[in-house]
């Protein structure tokens, strides 16, 4: 059984970033680990022994590892702004390699676009993010059939997302993170259409 120490999460694990876990546990492929939930990129400051939530986290993560590796070879997110690209990469920089796949649902990107960002020899695909959330978005870009996965569990739904990610290939226009730190529109309030 794949243990998380064993996996590019056991340095995220260790430094107490892995929150509000959905799957935290292997995938159902041999050899690999899961997570879905909240990743912490700032801490608050500590005072003694209270434990404060995090300044800066991201939601609606997934991603996966294989075991015996030290990168995560697939992850996706929400980010509430396109600048928080640079969080996500000191707070994770390790865990990220050049042969993986890792996708970024931005609110404040034109909904009409979509962009490959490179940050420290890392390549994000910047996506749109509409009402949605990041899985229905994930399984539309990938051609997933939501019906086909409503049959598996957690673990079976991250994994057919993970290996359709791993072939993922589009070309979309290159920017570098201050190109568009540039183009970046205000972030919406997600919630200002929605009743009460």
């Amino acid at each position: 059984m794949t243990d998380i120490t064993n996996t590019g999460f056991a340095k995220l694990e260790a430094e107490g970033r892995l929150m509000n876990p959905i799957l935290k546990a292997p995938t159902h492929k041999a050899g690999r680990f899961g997570f879905r939930g909240d990743i912490a990129l700032k801490f608050a400051p500590k005072l003694a022994d209270e434990a404060r939530p995090p300044e800066l986290k991201i939601d609606q993560v997934m991603a996966v590892s294989q075991e015996g590796e030290t990168t995560l070879s697939f992850f996706t997110t929400y980010l509430h702004s396109f600048e928080y690209l640079k969080d996500v990469a000191d707070a994770l920089g390790d865990a990220f390699t050049p042969s993986g796949k890792y996708f970024l649902y931005c609110n404040n990107i034109d909904i009409s676009k979509k962009f490959r960002a490179s940050y420290n020899g890392i390549t994000f695909y910047i996506l749109p993010i509409d009402e949605a959330g990041v899985y229905a978005e994930i399984l539309d870009l990938l051609y997933l059939d939501k019906q086909t996965l409503k049959k598996k569990d957690t673990a079976g739904k991250l994994d057919s997302i993970a290996d359709a990610a791993a072939s993922f290939d589009e070309s979309y226009p290159e920017i570098t993170y201050e190109e568009g730190l540039g183009i970046m529109l205000p972030v919406r309030n997600k919630y200002e259409h929605r009743p009460v």
